[in-house]
């Protein structure tokens, strides 16, 4: 089985978990495609969404969901996503999409969050994919300098790189800008996100640490169920 039909289990069986009412957060990315397609071709009455990023909310709303604003609602019922790695305890890096703030606000909003990804997106230690970190614009380059520091203070040599795309800084839904840690191994997670949370300029990382509540990975043999 392709990482892509892995990916396609995945979302097709997070898909199975919504119910008519509920509402339902949607993720970014390639894996969390395959759900919110699943989740179409349910066609469950009462449905209503919330989208992690603009490019989700076209595609929900060309697939006949509706999609109403985080403020709008309460409590999100539940929210899949998919993420860049799946580490012990179901620790997270997110962010490969720059959606990663938009998706905090998201799943920190849903009784449930559950991650769906293919077999290789599991790791044994977090870092070897980079890690996104958002920032603002103004003054991001001496931001820049204040995460080496916190990443240093971290045990982690890496300089963080400024996101490109054609030459151009990519620039998230939220008009903010994109710095990668090409970390290598993040020897204390939390130690890690405290310490980028901290630093002035930075609007989030894509760290999600006690978040989920299950995951779902597409394997071989079919889709596995894992909690924390």
């Amino acid at each position: 089985m392709s990482a892509d039909d892995q990916k396609r289990a995945a979302g097709e069986a997070a898909a199975a978990l919504v119910r008519p009412g509920m509402t339902v957060g949607l993720g970014t990315g390639s894996t969390a495609v395959w759900f919110v397609r699943a989740l179409a071709a349910r066609g469950l009455d009462r449905v209503r969404a919330v989208a992690t990023s603009l490019a989700t909310q076209v595609l929900a709303i060309e697939l006949g969901i509706e999609v109403v604003d985080l403020d709008s609602v309460g409590v999100i019922d539940l929210t899949v996503d998919g993420a860049d790695e799946v580490g012990p305890g179901l620790s997270l890096i997110k962010g490969a999409g720059a959606a990663l703030l938009r998706e905090k606000l998201v799943w920190e909003a849903s009784r449930r969050c559950v991650v769906i990804a293919d077999a290789g997106k599991r790791v044994g230690r977090l870092g070897a994919c980079p890690l996104p970190i958002e920032v603002v614009a103004f003054g991001h380059t001496k931001t820049a300098l204040r995460l080496c520091d916190a990443l240093s203070d971290c045990d982690i040599g890496a300089a963080p790189s400024l996101r490109l795309r054609d030459g151009a800084p990519v620039l998230t839904d939220n008009g903010n800008l994109i710095y990668d840690a090409a970390c290598g191994a993040i020897p204390d997670p939390a130690q890690l996100a405290d310490a980028l949370k901290s630093v002035t300029g930075v609007v989030d990382h894509g760290l999600f640490l006690d978040l989920a509540d299950e995951a779902l990975i597409g394997g071989p043999a079919g889709v596995e169920r894992l909690t924390p």
